[in-house]
């Protein structure tokens, strides 16, 4: 056994080391796993603490984005009230359509259903919803039974949110001052526009839950309405006093074939503007393809040369600087009065008439001899003291300012004085008429009440304020008392007459600027401005009528309308009638002091020359060589040159087909190979 033990031991020389090397083989081993094995935990760690810390913010995004939808609801517009609470314009809840266009499984297919019910194109809506990755407006406030076919589709992610749409309770009544907003609650014209930002309140965002699957599970209600609302805002406006003033404006521009029409109601003695009336009217609630023009506030943003109602503002001005005197005669030239190669025309001749038969019967010679009188220096002082040639500070977007240039020539003193060569709103001439009526003080017209925020805080508030006196109480009663003779029968307005109440005028017929050929067109603005009762005005009221085709008169298509509104006013307001006393004194007096002069003036001038076509004011003087324009309205291009060259005049020709204006208008005097511009139009 031994010798056995031996030969094995032998026949294995060095076992003892081999097995010392095997044992620290495997102790190499176990360390190098144990190494990668520390080092594979610790990257893991660092990886988490990355994941966990660093990234923590953008995962959390990530993992919401999964089953979190934020859909921005935007604040509950504030309201617009008239001056006794009667909303103007509201915000109303409605549903709107949106989609997550991950959770549609045939989107072509949806978009289709959804395009079908809600009347929208497929093909657009289908590129639209392509588009988005998460979320997609399908459309935005829907009616109701819109919202309830939607819901019956059973579409998979296709939800609603609630969204306050602008709704205008009045309707027409108002829509120009009140003005539109768009889709997105913004407000795109009049007060909507201008106190956009307290009528806006803030936007709010609404977050709704979803399951693994998408299938919504939560909707989180909006934030408190009243963090979300915007400010409310009051105005003077009366809307029993606007329906007075549309209606009758509306009937007046339809009853002449004009092209628009504006009506101004003012309280002389606070400035507040209870009525704007324009005319073409529109609904706010359906503003989709409107012309532009037809949202246009005409009253408060068209300045355009008022014609003859000016000439109350000089006679109170030459009267103030005692340049002429109440009881002073001027001599009328019997119609026509050169100044230098100009003629002034007088509608009809005159003798000699006083400041009061000068505003009965419109004469633009004697008015333009009270301008010499009281210069051009005072003539422009006191315009701009009446408040022309700023703006009045509505505070409406776009509002007129006017312009009243300085009259270097001895003509263009003359046309200022009877309201030509200058412009103005209808909102400046009510509120300078107010300050007659208001005994010569001058106050700010406003339109805004107050402004107040949810909690009631007062953002902003309009209370009567004095701008400046402009003349003195005697002379302001003076000129009221002289344009009552307007309305008599001797007078330019006897239209404007009420039976129960003393009325102080004035009529004016403006001729308009043509703006392609340059100079005055056949073109005609009427108007009647006036203040009742005239021996304690309560309000002011303009119509002004935009190109009348049915007469070019102001005392004939405007004043009617100022006499309907101001007798549904003056009971409306309380006022009480003048007495019979009063009424017959006034009509007495306007009889015996409205001319001074040997020749008595003809009963009812304005409306009497109805059918006769209007001479032009003021015309260039023209030798023994002059000819009459003739009338080419109609008339195809050949034919007009034909017709002028046969006249000695020289024709151009802009635009093809038939003539529709010409400068010349018909009828003046001009010079032999004078140029004559015709527009034409339309096929020959």
């Amino acid at each position: 056994m031994r010798d056995l033990k031996a030969k094995r031991r032998e026949a294995s020389p060095g076992s003892d080391g081999a097995g010392e090397e095997g044992a620290g083989g495997l102790k190499g081993r176990v360390l190098f796993m144990g190494a990668a094995s520390f080092l594979l935990l610790g990257g893991l760690a660092y990886r988490a603490y990355h994941l966990q810390v660093n990234e923590q913010a953008k995962l959390k995004g990530m993992a919401q984005d999964q089953y979190v939808r934020q859909i921005p609801v935007p604040a509950r517009r504030g309201d617009i009230f008239d001056r006794r609470g009667i909303p103007f314009a509201q915000s109303v809840e409605v549903d709107s359509v949106w989609v997550d266009p991950s959770e549609l499984k045939d989107v072509r297919a949806a978009a289709k259903e959804l395009a079908r019910v809600l009347k929208l194109d497929a093909a657009e809506l289908h590129t639209r919803i392509q588009r988005a990755r998460r979320f997609a407006w399908v459309k935005r406030q829907v009616k109701q039974g819109e919202a309830q076919a939607v819901r019956s589709l059973n579409l998979p992610g296709v939800g609603f949110a609630r969204e306050p749409q602008r709704f205008y309770p009045q309707r027409e009544l108002g829509a120009h001052v009140v003005g539109i907003t768009g889709l997105e609650g913004k407000g795109l014209e009049g007060l909507e526009l201008a106190f956009d930002d307290e009528l806006s309140g803030q936007t709010s965002r609404l977050a709704g839950y979803r399951d693994a699957k998408g299938r919504k599970l939560l909707t989180h209600g909006t934030s408190d309405p009243i963090e979300r609302q915007g400010a409310s805002v009051t105005l003077t406006l009366d809307r029993n006093v606007q329906h007075m003033a549309e209606k009758a404006l509306s009937k007046a521009v339809e009853d002449a074939k004009a092209v628009a029409g504006t009506a101004v109601v003012m309280d002389p003695a606070t400035g507040e503007i209870l009525a704007l009336a324009n005319h073409p009217r529109f609904n706010p609630n359906t503003p989709k393809d409107l012309p532009r023009d037809t949202l246009r506030n005409r009253a408060a943003l068209d300045a355009m040369e008022p014609g003859s109602t000016f000439k109350a503002f000089v006679v109170a001005a030459a009267l103030e600087q005692k340049a002429i005197r109440a009881d002073e005669a001027f001599y009328c030239e019997k119609g026509r009065w050169n100044i230098g190669r100009h003629t002034v025309h007088d509608s009809h001749p005159h003798e000699t008439l006083t400041p009061r038969g000068i505003l009965q019967v419109s004469s633009n010679i004697c008015a333009a001899k009270v301008a010499q009188r009281l210069g051009r220096d005072n003539l422009v002082r006191y315009y701009g003291a009446f408040g022309f040639g700023e703006r009045a500070g509505l505070g409406l977007p776009g509002e007129g300012r006017g312009v009243v240039p300085y009259p270097r020539a001895e003509i263009a003193l003359a046309t200022e004085a009877f309201g030509q060569g200058l412009t103005a709103t209808a909102v400046q001439l009510a509120a300078g008429y107010a300050t007659l009526a208001n005994g010569g003080v001058r106050m700010k017209p406003y339109l805004v009440q107050r402004v107040v925020d949810p909690d009631g805080v007062v953002l902003l508030e309009n209370r009567p304020t004095e701008v400046a006196r402009v003349v003195s109480e005697k002379t302001a009663k003076s000129v009221v008392s002289m344009l009552e003779s307007v309305v008599e029968k001797e007078g330019t307005a006897p239209r404007a007459r009420l039976p129960d109440y003393r009325v102080a005028g004035k009529t004016g017929t403006a001729q308009k600027v043509d703006p392609v050929a340059g100079g005055y067109s056949d073109k005609r603005l009427a108007s009647f401005i006036g203040t009742v009762p005239a021996e304690a005005p309560r309000a002011v009221i303009i119509v002004m009528i935009d190109e009348p085709k049915t007469d070019v008169y102001g005392g004939i298509v405007a004043a009617p309308a100022f006499r309907e509104i101001a007798e549904q006013l003056m009971p409306y307001l309380g006022v009480p009638a003048s007495t019979p006393q009063l009424v017959a004194v006034a009509q007495a007096s306007a009889v015996k002091a409205a001319v001074v002069a040997q020749a008595p003036v003809p009963a009812a001038r304005e409306e009497r020359a109805a059918a006769a076509p209007t001479p032009a004011e003021v015309t260039e003087r023209v030798g023994e060589g002059a000819v009459q324009v003739p009338d080419m309205t109609g008339r195809v291009g050949r034919e007009a040159v034909a017709r002028l060259l046969g006249a000695a005049l020289e024709p151009k020709l802009l635009g093809s087909g038939r003539v529709v204006a010409q400068s010349p208008a018909p009828g003046m005097l001009v010079e032999k190979g004078s140029q004559v511009v015709l527009t034409l139009q339309g096929r020959p």
